[in-house]
This record gives C-alpha cells, structure tokens and sequence, in this order.
C-alpha cells in the first residue's frame, strides 16, 4: 500500500506537501517499470519546476525516462546521495529515495493530482493495458 498523505501525477510522480515545500519523487510502480537504473540526472537548487514539465531524468537499462514536475515552485534542496545510491529509489521511493524538495508557487495545482486510493486505480488501469 503506498503512503496515504502523498498526492500522485497521471506520470508516476509522488509529491509529500508541507505547508508551502514539497518533497517529490517517483513512485514504486515508476522504478519497476524502468527496472535497473544506471543514472539520475538531477536539477539544481534554485532551478524554476513547472507542472507537467521534466524536470529530471532517470536512466535504465532499457530507456531514459524523464521525471515531472508534480506542482510547479523553486527547487529549495535535491537529494544529494540519489546519484551514488540509485538502489534507494527501489528500495524506499517514498521515504530515502525522495529527489527535490521545492517550495510550492501554485497551490491550487495540488487539486489535478491524485490521492493515493486513485492513483493504485489509474496504476491498475495501466497495468491492464500492457
């Protein structure tokens, strides 16, 4: 069962909101997909996110997979371990394997993503694709 206080993007991102700074990263359903990861490319603190817009980009061994902004805001803090540490996103998604903190620009975003009920629904509906 994922964390029942993240709200979820339609692109496999997750977004923990703390009054005006969010912690973001991609879901456990996101790193099995992509499967063995190589390499992250992170953004840098101060960098300007915009909902629905890559921000980061995540390798595998079978493609590159870029990483969405969940809300729009200015990147406060990445995580600085991710890159020399990538078995973090697989082993704890929502917790250690957290990649940007940012404070919020738009609030009212936060109404477009999903909770987590929906979000196990939408990755269901995937899954039935394939």
């Amino acid at each position: 069962m994922r964390p029942t206080d993240l709200k979820f993007s339609k692109t496999h991102e997750w977004v923990r909101i703390e009054k005006d700074i969010a912690t973001a990263g991609i879901s456990d359903f996101a790193v099995h997909a992509l499967s063995d990861l190589v390499y992250i490319d992170m953004p840098q603190v101060t960098d300007l996110l915009e909902q629905g817009q890559p921000y980061a980009e995540v390798e595998s061994v079978k493609a590159v997979s870029d990483i969405y902004a969940p809300l729009s805001g200015e990147i406060v803090e990445i995580n600085e371990e991710l890159p020399d540490s990538l078995e973090t996103l697989a082993k704890d998604p929502y917790g250690a394997g957290w990649i940007v903190k940012f404070r919020i620009s738009h609030p009212g975003e936060v109404e477009g993503l999903m909770d987590a009920a929906q979000y196990e629904k939408h990755c269901k509906e995937e899954e039935a694709k394939h």
